[in-house]
């Protein structure tokens, strides 16, 4: 990207926390009442109304002219699935959630990924590895390590699963801006890597296939699938480089 990487201040990084605990309860909220036969449009209504009542802004709407607030992307839909009338959620699905929010001119990014009823063996694996590799990319959040550290961390524990990551799509800093420097890819590079320093913020997500890593958008220009329609899953958090321990600003607080 070749942008300056703007460090936070603890003034800064406060507000950020109102931010992202807005996404964190928002999902949570959500999560509780995604059931077989809900469409994905009443999730998208559900998740604005409820932002607005917390004082904060979906930070998707109008975003480059997308037109919900709500990414919901379906079994092989890996990013930014437009929610719709038409699309129900079934039993056996998983749904990946992605939501941002603006508050107080800074943003929160967080994402999950959601079993619906009883999923397949594959499936939940699927989940639990893509959670498990955030948790592993995050682990490498440390002053003096490099974003490599991390994209490797998230890298080779997908790989040993036999599950791929995706490389089309990264994750980014996040501040005043809801895409900043630097990138985050999911995946090794041999160029040196930016240092982690104290008062980064970052959104790191792992976008994890059971097939292969390989996918394409749709003629709606938003919805990315998966090349071999194999399942996709998707979790992501912002968090804070410290001088001691990474701090996740869309953990859950309650």
């Amino acid at each position: 990207m070749g942008k300056a990487i703007i460090l936070k201040t603890h003034a800064e990084i406060d507000i950020l926390r109102q931010a992202n605990q807005i996404v964190a309860s928002t999902l949570a909220m959500l999560e509780m009442n995604m059931v077989p036969g809900m469409t994905t449009w009443e999730l998208d209504r559900m998740a604005e109304q409820f932002t607005l009542e917390k004082g904060g802004v979906p930070a998707f709407k109008g975003y480059r002219g997308y037109p919900r607030s709500l990414c919901v992307s379906v079994n092989e839909q890996v990013v930014h699935g437009i929610p719709s009338h038409k699309i129900k959620l079934k039993d056996g699905d998983i749904v990946s959630i992605d939501f941002g929010v603006k508050y107080k001119g800074y943003y929160g990014d967080s994402a999950i990924t959601v079993p619906i009823g009883r999923v397949s063996n594959e499936k939940n694996e699927l989940i639990r590895v893509t959670r498990e590799a955030l948790d592993r990319g995050i682990a490498q959040v440390r002053t003096g390590n490099r974003i490599n550290d991390i994209s490797k961390a998230v890298q080779e524990y997908v790989e040993q699963h036999n599950f791929s990551v995706v490389r089309q799509f990264v994750g980014h800093g996040i501040g005043a801006q809801l895409h900043e420097s630097p990138e985050i890819p999911n995946f090794s590079r041999k160029e040196r890597t930016p240092k982690l320093l104290p008062g980064m913020v970052l959104a790191i997500e792992p976008m994890v296939n059971a097939g292969a890593y390989e996918v394409e958008v749709l003629s709606d220009g938003w919805t990315v699938v998966t090349l071999d329609q194999s399942p996709s899953a998707h979790f992501e958090h912002s968090v804070v480089v410290t001088d001691s321990d990474p701090i996740i600003l869309s953990e859950r607080l309650h």
